[in-house]
């Protein structure tokens, strides 16, 4: 079926259960668990653990994480809102009495209470067969005895040595011999591996209260941090409904606002009113209307998103069909839509996670410390990488993302589930930063409109449309960049590859499962 210009991988099957994610090792961790007889829930949360330690740019214990959660496959969904808060003192009155207007993303204020660890420990709960005792052994080996650096790991980790070389206590625990890791180097982390066994001993309040908290706090206020125990000590878990839309007969969830999946279900919603299959998967047409798609659900989530338990957010008023209405009849194939110009603060990086059990348990995960190598601001005595993710909010009173004490800043990471009459058939995610709404879209559409299987969703070259101008990977053909360029789009050549995807379709009829791993990371899809 591969008619697009580059080879690419085969998908994997299998009868039990199908695990995906951003690297081999932690794949493998992830099926041992099923193996032994622990849940998709157990497997995807063994898998992070994991990759919180051997893709350190992307994930940690210091990050946070939302998933959805469907038991056997059927009926009810739901979403776990694992996303940290600011601290009680963070108002933007006293960031603009000292005269800043944006979160620097490198300093304390950057840093809201890590939400991963509470997370795990609240969906195992619910879903899971193991603790947090068995399941972060992997994790914890890994820290102690070392881990092998990946080859996308290395090419992020050079990237970032600049910013590493600044942070703090980066050089001490990120740049083993002042330098960045190379692929093939071997990383031990034996101060994360300890606090990984306290909480593998404990479970949360090892992270939240106590010692760890303290060595975080003190970490944050040694360098100008509003940060205090009782920030850590109250964080909880938001356990919730998804929401959706419907596209091409299935129904598409996503975790709700301060999530962002309401960003690719309006792009869904304006999508759905065009005819793809009249034009080439690979075509200057299908790009635009993405672009456009794109354009006006960003636009959307810039002026009305925030985290609902501070402002009024009107998720069924957005997702109405009426919402869109007034831009879609203004689209044309032959020039852009006049819009105002948005441009998030956010470009993080993610480890996304698909997992199918044996029952059919589905767990559509996703963790992440937002930027490439978070803060760069490492806990003194823990080892533990602090997320920048209130490098989110806004410091503009009134705007629904407005820093506020206690609230949740406007996220980039979400997984996903599409479901048929009530059933699962795909959960997905794409990682990357702005990437990700863009993403799922076009791997779901890929599917859904031009009858590619999940891996060759997941493959096809990709474009982003990104504070005014079109990011477009080498492998998108020269005629459509040059076509897109005639309409009027701005555009460029992306370096390092659009996001990182991972899908996993299940066939209730076959009994089987058909997982795809994105090339543009080290991972892999693995089945049993």
């Amino acid at each position: 079926m591969r008619n697009f210009h580059f080879a690419g991988r085969s998908t994997v099957h299998s009868l039990n259960g199908m695990v995906a994610t951003s690297h081999p090792e932690a794949a493998l961790a992830a099926i041992d668990v099923m193996r032994e007889g622990g849940t998709a829930v157990d497997a995807a949360i063994a898998a992070s653990a994991l990759l919180a330690v051997i893709e350190p740019q992307s994930t940690g214990i210091g990050g946070d994480c939302f998933a959805l959660v469907q038991p056997r496959g059927e009926g009810k969904i739901t979403a776990y809102n694992g996303s940290g808060r600011a601290p009680m003192a963070a108002t933007a009155e006293w960031y603009l009495e000292r005269k800043i207007h944006s979160v620097p993303l490198t300093s304390a204020h950057a840093v809201s209470i890590p939400g991963a660890v509470d997370a795990w420990q609240t969906i195992l709960g619910n879903h899971g067969k193991f603790g947090l005792d068995k399941l972060l052994q992997p994790a914890i080996k890994a820290a102690e005895e070392g881990y092998v650096v990946a080859p996308r790991i290395a090419f992020d980790w050079k990237n970032q040595f600049e910013k590493l070389k600044k942070g703090t206590n980066t050089e001490r625990y990120l740049l083993p011999h002042g330098k960045p890791a190379v692929a093939g180097d071997v990383i031990r982390q034996p101060e994360l591996g300890k606090t990984l066994r306290a909480i593998a001993k404990d479970g949360p309040k090892a992270f939240y209260t106590g010692e760890i908290a303290e060595d975080m706090v003190a970490t944050l206020r040694s360098i100008g941090g509003l940060h205090t125990l009782d920030d850590f000590a109250d964080h909880s878990t938001e356990v919730t409904a998804p929401i959706g839309t419907i596209y091409k007969g299935y129904d598409v969830w996503q975790c709700p606002p301060n999530g962002p999946g309401i960003t690719m279900l309006v792009m869904l919603n304006i999508l759905s009113r065009f005819d793809l299959t009249k034009f080439p998967a690979l075509s200057v047409e299908r790009f635009h209307l993405e672009a456009e798609a794109a354009r006006i659900a960003y636009m959307m989530r810039e002026q009305h998103i925030g985290d609902p338990r501070h402002v009024h957010v009107d998720v069924a008023g957005i997702l109405a069909k009426e919402f869109a209405d007034e831009y879609i009849k203004n689209i044309r194939m032959d020039r852009l839509l006049e819009l105002p110009n948005v441009a998030p603060p956010m470009n993080p990086s993610t480890v996304y996670i698909t997992v199918v059990d044996k029952d059919r348990n589905v767990c559509s995960f996703i963790n992440s410390i937002a930027h490439s190598f978070g803060s760069a601001i490492v806990s003194d005595k823990t080892g533990i990488l602090l997320q920048n993710r209130a490098g989110g909010f806004r410091i503009q009173p009134g705007h629904p993302n407005c820093i506020a004490p206690g609230k949740r800043p406007l996220h980039t990471i979400i997984p996903s589930l599409a479901t048929k009459n009530g059933r699962a058939i795909m959960p997905f995610g794409v990682m990357g930063g702005q990437y990700q709404p863009v993403g799922q879209t076009r791997v779901l559409t890929n599917i859904l409109d031009y009858g590619c299987d999940v891996q060759e969703a997941i493959d096809m070259p990709r474009g982003l449309h990104y504070e005014g101008v079109y990011q477009l990977e080498d492998s998108v053909p020269a005629a459509i960049v040059e076509g897109l360029k005639k309409i009027g789009h701005k555009t460029t050549s992306v370096v390092a590859p659009l996001g990182g995807g991972q899908a996993i379709w299940i066939d209730w009829d076959k009994g089987t499962l058909t997982g795809g791993s994105d090339p543009r990371k080290d991972g892999c899809a693995l089945g049993y």
